[in-house]
């Protein structure tokens, strides 16, 4: 049956570099993109025979929109029918396929022209267009919020059946959404879908969410275990003490305790898994068998950072 409630996300698989802690034991020290491509695809068939539908990509992410195309080019037409891609602009890949070393990974542009290229190349690369295009970590200095030329570019996109969103990054995140629900284009509400960061220790945007949601947005949970720091074998200090208790107390794993207190918030519609491993995703799918109580969900709670400390740690997380 499939699992609706959660998805795979192919940030840490489309290119040889990422911050998720621990990389040099999830990945080969081959990293060529022959290598990467054939874990992409040994992930995306594992989730899809698990029960995913909805797959998460975007155009920085080195070539896993190609890897993805790829993967649904080859997979029987009933698959390629069923699937929900989602996708983002905005960013531009610029590590050139290094791991580390690198001064600048990625360069962020909200710019109409960026559009334009970036959807060009996201409909080439998965030959088709994506079902969720977002524009990727708004900030609340974008001009994805303001510059009537971009919007206008969107709302097209919009009127042809793409549902049109934003992914949300940094700790004015809830900023962000509110100011997104009020962008309306020839009258119309433009967004209808977000890809936010919430987990344990940043729940901070929870109430925006539930706004977007009631607001009738498509609602996506990106980096639910905190670029692993929400694993078993990093939730290892005093500040995660309560996630091992509860973990301990349900038999299950960190990862899928994590994953599941997102999925269990109310307006969550899909939670991604960051999975670079086969092991990693069959672990992260315990979620889908987790049903918290309100009670297991409060003993959580005590985890919480400060929006500021949180993403402040998350800039120190280093690209491996």
């Amino acid at each position: 049956m499939p699992i609706t409630k959660f998805g795979l996300g192919t940030a840490a698989v489309g290119r040889p570099g990422y911050i998720t802690l621990g990389r040099d034991l999830d990945l080969p020290a081959d990293r060529s993109v022959e290598a990467m491509r054939v874990r992409t695809h040994a992930l995306l068939d594992a989730a899809w025979s698990a029960g995913v539908r909805y797959f998460d990509t975007a155009r920085s992410y080195g070539r896993a929109e190609e890897f993805v195309g790829d993967w649904l080019a080859g997979a029987p037409p009933e698959v390629a029918a069923e699937v929900r891609l989602g996708s983002k602009w905005g960013y531009t890949y610029t590590a050139d396929w290094q791991a580390s070393g690198v001064p600048v990974h990625e360069v962020k542009e909200h710019a109409a022209a960026v559009f334009e290229r970036q959807i060009k190349e996201t409909r080439a690369a998965l030959d088709r267009n994506p079902d969720v295009y977002l524009v990727h970590s708004v900030t609340p200095d974008s001009p994805a919020l303001t510059d009537p030329e971009l919007l206008e570019r969107l709302a097209v996109l919009a009127w042809e059946g793409v549902r049109v969103g934003l992914s949300t990054s940094g700790p004015g995140q809830a900023q962000v959404l509110r100011s997104a629900l009020q962008v309306e284009v020839a009258g119309r509400p433009l967004f209808s879908a977000v890809q936010s960061t919430w987990n344990p220790l940043e729940p901070s945007a929870g109430p925006a969410l539930a706004e977007a949601h009631a607001a009738g947005w498509m609602v996506v949970v990106k980096e639910g275990m905190a670029n692993g720091r929400l694993a078993d074998r990093n939730a290892t200090g005093p500040d995660t003490a309560a996630l091992r208790k509860l973990a301990g107390d349900i038999g299950v794993s960190c990862d899928a305790l994590a994953l599941a207190a997102a999925a269990a918030q109310p307006w969550a519609d899909v939670v991604l898994s960051g999975a670079a491993t086969l092991d990693q995703l069959t672990s992260n799918l315990g979620a889908a068998r987790i049903d918290l109580s309100p009670g297991e969900l409060s003993e959580l709670a005590v985890l919480a950072e400060t929006p500021a400390g949180y993403w402040r740690t998350r800039a120190e997380l280093p690209w491996a």
